[in-house]
């Protein structure tokens, strides 16, 4: 992770970690590339969570920057750029799974969003593999003929 241009207040890793990913938008832009499969600015743009193209600029090359995501020319229009997540963005799946549980405890309205997670018939750790194997290859969770629910239910 590309992280000697950024200044630390502190060695605790939490203090570390929210120095970079602490802003209302990076953990979303990951979520929305991992879960549902966007790779252009104009679908981060689309996100219920409405975010101002400035702003999603900045967290776009600031992810790029600290090694989060990837940016490279789309292959069939020059106008626009593909995102994908990196490694270390995937090192986020246990995180984004954290707060996905904790967000449905404490604000029911949102748990039906994290109700595919309690039907899948799979430990944490593998689902956390096969996300990071489908995102890898191009899909995502929701999103796809290769999606992860796609897949699952095939397992069936």
């Amino acid at each position: 992770m590309h992280n000697s241009k950024l200044r630390r207040r502190s060695n605790c890793p939490i203090s570390f970690s929210l120095d970079l990913l602490g802003d209302s938008w990076s953990l979303l832009i990951i979520r929305d590339i991992i879960f549902a499969g966007k790779k252009t600015f104009g679908e981060f743009l689309t996100s219920d969570e409405g975010i101002a193209r400035n702003i999603l600029s900045n967290r776009l090359s600031r992810l790029e920057t600290i090694g989060l995501i990837n940016k490279s020319p789309h292959p069939d229009d020059r106008r626009k750029d593909l995102y994908e997540v990196t490694e270390a963005g995937l090192d986020l799946l246990p995180v984004l799974f954290e707060l996905s549980g904790w967000g449905a405890k404490h604000e029911p309205e949102t748990a039906d969003t994290l109700t595919w997670l309690t039907d899948v018939q799979m430990n944490k750790d593998s689902l956390i593999q096969l996300i990071r194997q489908t995102v890898i290859n191009g899909g995502s969770v929701f999103t796809g003929s290769e999606s992860v629910i796609n897949q699952l239910e095939r397992r069936q």
